[in-house]
């Protein structure tokens, strides 16, 4: 029988938000302060908010316009190389505690650790782990965090998304049996990480609105709805997930596909929109080379403000143009894939 194996899922708490309140000398959790670029327009999205201003009730994707006047608040231009720079370093912190072999990195802000082989090196159980890592991270960047524990990958992010928060320590923690008892019934079914509105909204014609109400139905109907993504949300129903940080780390996809996207700061008339496309498509052909990648497919998706009209007054609010290339490897590089589904799922949300 395998060894049963412990995660850890570390997530920094509002990020960007963080790292700019570290460089002004300002408390990360105390402080109102927003990253955005106000000089685009005042539908601009924020980028992130401090966790003092979600406490208020503002939601952490708003725009500038949403925040209620009465909020004071700083606000700080997006610095992504700064951003970058803050995370290799964090990464660089839990390369004193365990080997790379053992870290998944998520996104720019969160990452998986296998602490398994580390909690008998280091004779401390899992949570005392957590807050080693966690501790060592704030006491050198000032940037806080939170974590989620768990016996595999999957009870580790949903550890980290539903349980931390309301944890005295923020750190959660999820066995199958624990994820039965506190999970099972969590309403809305949306935190649940894998589980968007899309997904929400076709269990809901089944009048399923929780993880138990997936337990309770008929595999071929899952099937016959999700097709093989049924497979995913039948193990994550039950708390299952296989996959391991070795298996992702070894996995090869036998495609990729890449994105290059814009939110437009307002209305733009047909040919402004032209001249955006064509910048954007020059990217993605600069991408491919770079990448060595060749494509057979282009696909471009537009996407429209409230107002459609091309010289709506005051601007209309713009939404986004973006396009995108799928790829293939070249000849010389190795194009194989191997495995379990499931391992392209733990692909970062922002990679």
């Amino acid at each position: 029988m395998p060894k049963q194996r412990t995660y850890v899922c570390i997530d920094l708490k509002s990020f960007y938000a963080s790292v700019e309140c570290r460089a002004r000398g300002l408390d990360p959790m105390t402080a109102n302060l927003v990253v955005a670029d106000p000089e685009r327009s005042g539908t601009t999205i924020c980028l992130a908010i401090t966790p003092a201003m979600k406490e208020l009730g503002i939601r952490n994707r708003c725009r500038l316009h949403e925040i209620p006047p009465g909020v004071e608040y700083v606000t700080a231009l997006p610095r992504m190389r700064a951003y970058m720079k803050a995370s290799a370093d964090i990464y660089g912190i839990y390369l004193r505690y365990v080997s790379p072999d053992d870290i998944h990195v998520y996104s720019i802000d969160e990452c998986f650790i296998d602490a398994t082989p580390y909690l008998s090196l280091y004779g401390v159980d899992a949570r005392t782990f957590a807050v080693m890592l966690r501790d060592a991270v704030f006491q050198e960047t000032g940037i806080p965090a939170t974590a989620g524990i768990g016996t595999n990958l999957f009870l580790a992010k949903v550890a980290l998304d539903v349980t931390a928060k309301h944890a005295p320590d923020f750190i959660g923690y999820l066995d199958e049996e624990e994820f039965r008892r506190r999970i099972w019934r969590h309403r809305p079914i949306t935190d649940i990480w894998n589980i968007g509105p899309g997904i929400a909204r076709r269990l809901a014609r089944f009048r399923v609105f929780d993880l138990k109400g997936v337990t309770e139905m008929d595999p071929d109907v899952l099937y016959d709805e999700f097709g093989a993504n049924a497979e995913y949300l039948i193990d994550h129903a039950w708390g299952v997930e296989p996959c391991t940080i070795a298996e992702i780390k070894a996995y090869r996809p036998g495609s990729t596909s890449m994105m290059n996207g814009q939110i437009l700061p307002g209305a733009y008339t047909f040919e402004e929109a032209r001249v955006v496309l064509r910048e954007m498509v020059d990217a993605s052909v600069l991408d491919l080379v770079a990448k060595r990648l060749v494509t057979n497919h282009i696909s471009l998706m537009v996407g429209y403000g409230a107002d459609r009209g091309a010289h709506a007054a005051g601007g209309g609010g713009g939404r986004a143009g973006a396009a995108g290339a799928a790829g293939e490897r070249g000849a010389d590089e190795d194009g194989g894939g191997a495995g379990r589904g499931a391992r392209e799922v733990f692909v970062g949300e922002h990679g």
